[in-house]
């Protein structure tokens, strides 16, 4: 009698559906890895963010968190429920106060979300990019921040896009290189130079 190989990793990864997965796999499926996302009906697993990911949202959600009025609040790495089969993960999001129905919230829908902001990392371009904003901008999310590092001084760059009603796809309203000032969806002012992310 001989013994069975053995594996350093005996975990199996779960087979998807035939028509994809849906929104309430992602919320039922056991041990997912944390920050988990839903695009198209397919699992998206994060990899580990850099430092300029972290700090970012931190000054975004400070920034935003010191002028958001009553009515909305500020959070990050939230889910966004799309449609069935989209769910996403934004940075950054700003939601209205009543959505916020108790500390075991665990999903926003998008009729909720007032600005979803997608800092982009090397793993994530295309979907922060393009994916995204197109799925945002098509469930009616009225606002959308993109951001990303530049150039070799690692420089931090916002762009800043608005749903077009016409159209129902976002317009570019502004790129924000060291102060990030706009007055929707409330008035911001929030001070980006490459100095402000060392001091965090």
């Amino acid at each position: 009698m001989t013994a069975e190989p053995t594996t350093a990793h005996s975990s199996r990864w779960p087979v998807p559906p035939q028509d994809g997965y849906t929104v309430d796999d992602l919320f039922t499926l056991p041990d997912l890895p944390p920050h988990t996302e839903l695009i198209d009906g397919s699992l998206v697993f994060v990899s580990p963010q850099r430092d300029f990911h972290s700090t970012m949202i931190d000054l975004l959600m400070t920034g935003l968190r010191s002028t958001a009025p009553p009515e909305v609040r500020v959070r990050r790495e939230m889910i966004v429920v799309l449609d069935r089969r989209n769910a996403p993960e934004p940075d950054v999001s700003v939601v209205r106060t009543e959505a916020i129905t108790g500390l075991d919230v665990t999903r926003y829908q998008a009729a909720d979300v007032l600005l979803a902001v997608e800092v982009v990392s090397p793993d994530s371009e295309a979907r922060d990019r393009e994916a995204k904003p197109h799925k945002y901008a098509t469930a009616g999310i009225p606002h959308f921040w993109l951001v990303e590092m530049t150039g070799t001084d690692q420089h931090p760059v916002v762009r800043v896009y608005e749903l077009d009603p016409v159209t129902k796809a976002y317009a570019l309203t502004g790129i924000h290189h060291d102060r990030l000032k706009t007055g929707v969806p409330f008035p911001v002012d929030v001070d980006i130079s490459a100095e402000a992310l060392a001091a965090l």
